[in-house]
């Protein structure tokens, strides 16, 4: 994916940040981003949960309106 790493030091010669092209970084990121909507779903699927056919949370939802 990294195509040609640039470090920055600090004054005793430690890494500190990494230069990478913008290209490799939007790469980066979108992966990055899968990976968190994967996680949120594995999260999700992991969870009980409880299914309303959704005429009834129309129902529902409706009655709810009705006595606000």
């Amino acid at each position: 994916m990294i195509s040609k790493n640039q470090f920055i030091t600090d004054a005793v010669g430690n890494k500190v940040a990494v230069v990478l092209p913008l290209k490799d970084y939007n790469k980066m990121m979108e992966e990055l981003d899968e990976y968190a909507c994967i996680k949120a779903y594995d999260k999700a699927k992991a969870r009980k949960q409880e299914f309303v056919p959704a005429a009834d949370m129309f129902k529902a939802v409706e009655q709810k309106r009705k006595r606000h």
